[in-house]
């Protein structure tokens, strides 16, 4: 490739990405680990040669943040492909890379099921990962006779590669108290966190640091948003 008078920079990488029509949990239940973006993403999309012609090589690939757990995450390289497999980052065994999408404050607030309250976000999480830390001891435990172990629960497995540090969270967070929720369930059960937007991160930068959590700072230059995000301006 002849170079001469070209200026070669290196590809961009968007931690936050909803590109290829990608859709996660429904509205059946505020936390659904068992749902992929893998299974929505829409490979042909305009969207997709866009942010690629725009100099964006790797995104993780997102659903949205209305749920307390929206879906499982996956981490592309976007060359040309005709499936989503084609553009899909493996991991040394050859499973398909990607983290698991959670969210707290005000998105995933609506009628039950879905939470009312910033305490009964943290309530319902926490209930759910207790859950899921049983689950994955008995599947573990190679003592138990096969008759003992539960069935086969998705959603649960999905969760299980979370805590063990296999599956990354990536949590939509924004306001300073509710940063400080997520490195608390972060640090009771022991899973790696992304905190995604973290618009009051300046608020609490001892504490997060002081956890060792990475964050995936996204400012928008643009008016509107929510009162949570007042920081940002």
């Amino acid at each position: 490739i002849d170079a001469t008078g070209k200026v070669i920079m290196p590809g961009l990488v968007d931690t936050h990405s909803h590109i290829g029509q990608a859709a996660g949990a429904d509205r059946s239940a505020p936390i659904q680990p068992d749902v992929r973006v893998l299974d929505s993403i829409n490979v042909r999309h305009a969207g997709i040669a866009k942010a690629r012609a725009g100099g964006i090589t790797t995104v993780n690939v997102m659903p949205g943040s209305g749920h307390l757990l929206s879906g499982q995450t996956l981490y592309l390289k976007l060359r040309r492909g005709t499936a989503v497999e084609d553009l899909a980052i493996r991991l040394d065994d050859g499973r398909l890379a990607g983290g698991i999408k959670m969210a707290n404050g005000t998105n995933p607030q609506r009628a039950s099921p879905f939470p009312g309250t910033r305490a009964k976000s943290a309530a319902l999480m926490r209930a759910q990962l207790v859950a899921a830390q049983e689950y994955c001891a008995k599947m573990a435990d190679r003592a138990l006779a096969a008759d003992k172990r539960p069935a086969r629960d998705l959603g649960k497995e999905a969760l299980c590669e979370a805590l063990d540090g296999r599956r990354i969270v990536h949590h939509h967070t924004h306001r300073h108290d509710d940063i400080l929720t997520v490195l608390r369930l972060a640090k009771e059960f022991g899973f790696r966190v992304v905190l995604q937007h973290a618009v009051d991160a300046w608020l609490v930068a001892d504490e997060i640091a002081a956890a060792g959590v990475p964050a995936s700072i996204l400012i928008l230059d643009s008016p509107g948003g929510k009162l949570e995000t007042m920081s940002a301006n």
